[in-house]
Order: structure tokens, then sequence, then C-alpha cells
């Protein structure tokens, strides 16, 4: 006998697979570009099962179309959270949107992660009260994927904007949940962590962040990563780091500004390339390597940022996101989803103030499974 849900008597997707909770009302695009991706990404990834939240009527169609009703299970839920809405006011009033609906789905346990191109500080808010913070986590962080020289493409860099301050306590969580990420969402046993100052040597920084160097070279070997240390503006996107801690307005800027450089260099190019019968000559003779250059740099294959430090898992694709970006978000989320990231991080941020106890003393026991 197939479940059913209750609210719609949509089939349930089947026990055993990963589900992936999914605003389909938050992007600039619309629920169109959001099934689209969806489609995308089930195609290459056969036991997954989609959740997807918004007007029945609107989205029914659009699943109808895409062939994939199979596999993906519509939830009602009339309210949308605009991009322009405060977090305050959804907080009050926004009981009743595709995104609230979306993330409760996680906090109910039907669904492993929730993927949203919606309002980010509403996501943020509602995610904090729904999921709660997981303890030891004082101020949870927006995760994102920064691209890089390392051999897997991208480095993480956190905060990135879920709060702007950060305090020597903070950073030591940033640093664990950054190392769980970087082990369960990119593969890499041990990460190498720095942490993002005005310069490298250990008398420049603020207070705060003198004490954080100290406090996450203690816990390093304790937790499996290597610290290398304070690292520059210029280390982000390099191959001498994969995680970069630093508090939320730093890493806000740090990215708006990394988008807004990529975007320009990519209109000087076309206009370059543009410019002369000559130049639009080289263009096609160069083309092969533009392509390649496009993509290694295409921010929609990094799009979701990660909230860290919630009992569950929220992704936050870009707003603007087209398909490919949303079916990277929606992969993502997936993998992280089936390594069992959420209570892998909760184990890890717990741990932290053992691991670093008054004496820098290894309190844990080995082969605990924590990553």
């Amino acid at each position: 006998m197939t479940n059913t849900d209750p609210e719609t008597n949509n089939p349930l997707p089947a026990a055993g697979g990963i589900v992936i909770s999914v605003d389909a009302m938050g992007g600039d695009q619309g629920p169109a570009v959001v099934v689209a991706g969806l489609a995308r990404f089930l195609e290459k990834e056969p036991e997954a099962r989609i959740l997807l939240h918004g007007p029945q009527d609107t989205l029914a169609p659009l699943v109808a179309k895409r062939k994939i009703g199979d596999r993906v299970t519509i939830r009602h839920a009339e309210g949308v959270v605009d991009m322009t809405d405060k977090p305050s006011h959804v907080m009050r009033h926004g009981k009743g949107t595709s995104m609230w609906s979306a993330i409760d789905a996680v906090r109910d346990k039907e669904a492993q992660s929730c993927v949203s191109c919606g309002n980010t500080g509403a996501l943020m808010a509602v995610s904090m009260v729904r999921l709660r913070k997981a303890e030891g986590v004082n101020r949870p962080a927006i995760a994102c994927l920064w691209p890089s020289r390392n051999p897997g493409g991208f480095n993480l860099m956190l905060d990135v904007g879920a709060d702007v301050r950060a305090d020597q306590d903070d950073l030591l969580t940033y640093a664990m949940m950054g190392a769980s990420y970087a082990r369960n969402g990119l593969g890499i046993e041990r990460p190498r962590i720095g942490l993002l100052n005005v310069g490298v040597e250990e008398h420049k920084g603020r207070a705060e962040l003198k004490v954080a160097n100290d406090l996450i070279g203690r816990a390093a070997p304790l937790a499996d990563f290597d610290y290398v240390g304070f690292v520059e503006g210029g280390d982000i996107p390099s191959d001498r780091v994969d995680v970069i801690v630093t508090d939320g307005f730093t890493g806000n800027i740090a990215l708006k500004t990394g988008e807004g450089t990529a975007s320009m260099i990519s209109g000087l190019l076309r206009e370059a390339f543009n410019k002369t019968p000559l130049s639009k000559i080289a263009a096609l003779l160069a083309m092969t390597s533009l392509n390649r250059f496009k993509k290694r740099i295409d921010p929609r294959r990094a799009n979701g940022g990660v909230f860290l430090g919630l009992n569950g898992t929220v992704v936050k694709s870009h707003g603007s996101a087209d398909a490919l970006g949303v079916a990277a978000a929606v992969k993502l989320a997936y993998r992280l989803a089936s390594s069992g990231f959420s209570d892998r991080l909760a184990a890890r941020v717990a741990s932290a103030a053992a691991l670093t106890g008054p004496d820098g003393e290894r309190t844990r026991t080995e082969g605990t499974g924590t990553r």
C-alpha cells in the first residue's frame, strides 16, 4: 500500500531514499525554473526523492510537464516569502508559506535537508526558530564554495553573512563546522583551515582574532584538521588552504566583491572580443579555452550556501539561480544528506569545548566516528 500525503493525497516518497525538501516559490525566476532544476538533478540521482512546497495548482502542471511526478510530492502551501519581506514580518506571519513548510519538513524528519532560493534573512530566521541551534553553537554560519586552485576546484569560506559579529569562540566553532563540511561535503579527509586576517603575522589583527588563532591551533591536532594560521584575502582562491574562517561582515563583503569582480571580468572579456572583426575571429579560435575558463569560474556550479550550526541541513540557493544553479544546490543538499552530515556536524561542534580543555589535553576517545 502506498503512503499518501494527508494534505494533498499525493504519494509520499518511498521509504529508505534520501528526501530533499524544496521551497518552490522563493526564487527570482519563479517555480518553473525550480522545477526545471529538479528535473536536471533527478535525472542524475535515481534514488533521490523531492518534497516540493508551494501552491498545488501552480506546481502540479510544472511537475507533470517535466514528467517527474513519480519522484516529487507536492506539499500545498499558499503563502510566499518575498525578497523584500523583513525577517520579523515572516516570523509573525509566515507560517503558511512555502519556506516555512519546507523547513518544517526537515524538523519533522520527513526530509533530510532543505533547499530554498528565497530571502536569506527570512530563511535564516525561520530555520533558527524551527530547527534550533545545535548544542555548542552560539551563532550559526553560512558557508559558501569559492573557486580556487585546489584539485577539487573550490575552497570553503564561512561565515559569509549569517551574523556580522563573531568572537573567538564563534570562530573556533566555525573552524570545527568548516572541517566537518570539508570532509563530508567535499571529500577532504584532513582539511587545511586558515583564519582570515589583515596579515599573516601573529601580532596583526583584532584581539579576538589573536585569541581565536591560539584556540584553533590548539584544537587542530585533536580535531583532525591542519591549521595553517592567518591567511589574507589573496589566499581565499589559492591552493594554500581548504577552509577560510572569518566573521559574517568580512565574509559577506569578500563574497560580494568576488562575485562583482567575476562579473566585471566576464563583461570586459565579451567587450574585448566583440570590439573588432579581428578580435571576433580571435574569440572563435579561443572558444574552447574560453568555455573552459567560463566553466571554471561559473558561480552556478558552486551555487548553495549551507546554514551550519542548526539541527538540520538548510541550503540557500542564489535567488537568481537558473535551472543549472538550482540543480547544483539540490545536489549539494543531497550529498550532505547522504553523508549524515547534520548528525556528524552536531557531534563535532558539541565536542569543541572538550577538545580544547584548559590544558589542551585530548579528552575524546579515538574511533568515535565523529567527522
